[in-house]
């Protein structure tokens, strides 16, 4: 009985701290990084003691919950830099990001915070920047990036599509792929007349107004 009850304890743990990085995760994507401690551990169902013993701080809860999404973005800039072509691997940075930002509000939240305790977030993001910045000066220099393109128009641009609102997931998904599309016609050293992709209605149809008999 007494062998059982260590490893029973640790499982009870473990349980705890997924349940509160999956209420984590559920509600910054929905509402951003600004939701209180306190409605997480309501929604993992636990108190705010046991919160607060799993994660002491919102940056280390923040941290853990998107290590994921990190991970991703790590791996898209890292196949765009790879690409032999220096343009297309930089729209492929633009066209991936913008998706990767746009499934989850609160990841676009911590990848631009400039909290000065966020600082495994701010250790990654720099690098991500600081190699999309090699990228974008490869690619003016093959001529197809417009010459006056700066690091700081990618965090515009992200800044920008935060606020994408649209009336359901896949309608948020189409419109941030129009708006990569855009961006990256911006960015262009020459025009570009290629199609934008399709976009669904960003917001939900007004409701009709009952008839008056």
């Amino acid at each position: 009985m007494t062998d059982r009850l260590p490893h029973k304890l640790r499982s009870d743990a473990l349980d705890n701290r997924e349940r509160i990085l999956d209420a984590a995760r559920a509600l910054f994507a929905a509402e951003g990084v600004h939701v209180p401690m306190r409605t997480i551990a309501r929604r993992a169902g636990v108190g705010p003691a046991t919160l607060y013993r799993r994660f002491p701080t919102k940056q280390a809860l923040v941290t853990a919950a998107f290590e994921e999404e990190m991970r991703a973005c790590r791996a898209i800039v890292e196949e765009g830099c790879a690409d032999p072509d220096p343009w297309r691997g930089f729209c492929l940075v633009i066209e991936k990001l913008c998706e990767l930002h746009a499934r989850n509000r609160g990841f676009t939240d911590a990848f631009m915070s400039a909290r000065p305790d966020a600082v495994d977030f701010a250790a990654a993001r720099e690098h991500a920047l600081s190699s999309i910045a090699d990228l974008a000066r490869r690619a003016k220099d093959a001529g197809r990036l417009r010459p006056d393109f700066v690091p700081d128009d990618l965090i515009l641009m992200l800044m920008a599509h935060r606020g994408i609102r649209a009336a359901s997931a896949a309608a948020q998904v189409a419109a941030s792929r129009r708006f990569a599309a855009l961006a990256i016609q911006a960015f262009r050293a020459s025009p570009d007349h290629t199609p934008l992709p399709p976009l669904r209605s960003a917001v939900p149809a007004p409701a009709r107004r009952p008839e008056i008999a």
